[in-house]
């Protein structure tokens, strides 16, 4: 239920680095609107999960940073 919370933009996957080229291919087809669709897919494997969720938590990370630069 939690992974299904973490949503995912349009991402080209091959800016992801570290993702095993199965799992790269299939997310870029199939393109999941969150984590909890990226994991039941076929030749995604959990490795694949984590290396995506770190991703995306240091995307967002990097985000905020930017936001918190240029409010004042």
């Amino acid at each position: 239920k939690e992974l299904e919370e973490v949503k995912i933009p349009r991402l080209d996957y091959d800016k992801v680095p570290h993702l095993a080229l199965e799992a790269r291919q299939k997310l870029q087809k199939v393109q999941p609107d969150n984590i909890g669709q990226a994991s039941r897919i076929s030749g995604v494997n959990p490795s694949d999960i984590s290396v995506l969720l770190i991703y995306l938590k240091k995307r967002l990370d990097k985000l905020r940073l930017h936001i918190l630069t240029y409010q004042d």
